[in-house]
């Protein structure tokens, strides 16, 4: 009986493509993909839900700290001599998430019937991706499974520390500035009418800024819905426009060029690039699928244009460092020590030492950044307030003024 298989992949020419195809089995639609020129690089069931719920479990995928957790639990079992499915049925257990537990039980039971740890693992790309499934399955043919689940922890992990680095630079001025705008939102709403009705009963002459407060007090609540409005519609033309390649590209290009934070995207980019390549090198798979993968989950897609020239170069006979080197993508550091790592064949571990070099960079750029937006935002915060608050107060100096004269 065949099911319906929802896949991602590429094209010879490197170009993204997705779409469904029915087959008896996972490794039949591959195969037929494969007969068509196309490389998969996510496959999946496609169960028949109703829209509501299919949409709800799309939107889901494992957290990484789950993730970590699990592997690393998985790798200690594993390494303590306990069966493999025995080892799954533990976790599911103990998985307080509802849902990746329905997806570990879902392994187990193909593992039961016979299927490899990794083709079981393929079959939920969103809980666990291709890098993941690539290295159990070079864990498994090589009979250090536990050795390369505790890889996987340890990159797991890594990409959350770093990941988490980043979103906690940005959540003091993201709420700093959510805070203001609620703040000079209430006062529009509700405090600057209050003095206009005051300044019209007094009859007097208000000054420009004034002027000008009150005009947004008075447009404030007619304004707010046609600007919810517009950045709900930006932000759905911005999301298709960043989901065609050429958007993408020009979009991440930009994100790599950008002042302050291009800096920090290029070096979190090259750090999740050589974190990988590491892992999947030290696992024993090969060089170009190696590369393949890692293309895959680069999150930018210039390094991602970059990495697919140099496999193509790799493929024609050419080294690693030279076609990098060539993309003026990654650092001259990076493609140094590649060439080294090369040269004495520790190409992996190598990798490691450039990863933990630029996660440390990105650290320090980020405590950088945020040092610099915290009293940037403080300062914007009371130029707008002050601002409007003596823009108020101004018409009650001047007849403070008359009065007094």
């Amino acid at each position: 009986m065949k099911t319906t298989f929802a896949f991602t992949g590429r094209t010879r020419q490197g170009e993204r493509i997705s779409g469904k195809r029915r087959a008896a089995s996972v490794e039949d639609a591959v195969a037929a993909l494969r007969r068509e020129q196309i490389l998969v690089t996510a496959i999946d069931r496609v169960e028949r839900n109703a829209p509501g719920a299919d949409w709800f479990r799309r939107s889901r995928a494992v957290s990484p700290r789950s993730l970590a957790v699990f592997t690393r639990q998985f790798a200690v079992m594993i390494d303590a001599g306990l069966p493999l499915v025995q080892c799954l049925d533990v976790l599911a257990k103990q998985e307080e998430d509802g849902r990746f537990a329905a997806t570990i039980r879902a392994v187990r039971a193909d593992v039961e019937a016979g299927a490899t740890l990794a083709d079981a693992l393929r079959a939920h790309p969103r809980s666990f991706d291709r890098l993941y499934a690539s290295m159990v399955e070079a864990g498994e043919a090589g009979g250090v499974l536990d050795a390369i689940l505790e890889r996987l922890a340890v990159h797991i992990e890594k990409q959350v520390v770093l990941g988490g680095q980043v979103r906690s630079a940005m959540m003091y001025p993201v709420a700093v500035l959510s805070i203001a705008a609620i703040v000079v939102g209430v006062i529009l709403w509700k405090v600057i009418p209050t003095f206009a009705t005051l300044f019209e009963g007094l009859g007097a002459v208000l000054p420009l800024p004034t002027r000008l407060v009150i005009a947004a007090g008075d447009s404030f609540a007619a304004a707010v819905p046609l600007l919810g409005l517009g950045a709900v519609g930006t932000a759905l033309l911005f999301r298709r426009y960043y989901s065609t390649t050429g958007g993408r590209r020009a979009v991440d290009g930009a994100a790599l060029r950008a002042p302050l934070v291009g800096g920090i995207v290029r070096r979190n980019a090259v750090a999740r690039f050589c974190r990988t390549l590491s892992a999947l090198l030290g696992a024993g798979v090969p060089i170009l699928d190696s590369l393949d993968i890692t293309a895959g989950t680069a999150g930018n897609a210039v390094v991602e244009d970059a990495v697919m020239k140099t496999r193509a170069a790799i493929e024609r006979g050419e080294s690693v460092a030279v076609p990098l080197r060539e993309t003026q993508v990654f650092p001259a550091m990076v493609t140094q020590m590649i060439a080294v790592g090369e040269t004495t064949g520790a190409l992996d571990s190598m990798l490691a030492k450039v990863a933990d070099f630029y996660e440390e960079e990105v650290d320090r750029d980020v405590a950088g950044m945020t040092a610099l937006l915290e009293p940037a935002v403080v300062a914007v915060l009371g130029i707008v307030v002050g601002g409007i608050v003596v823009a108020m107060y101004l018409p009650v100096f001047d007849l403070i003024g008359q009065l007094a004269g």
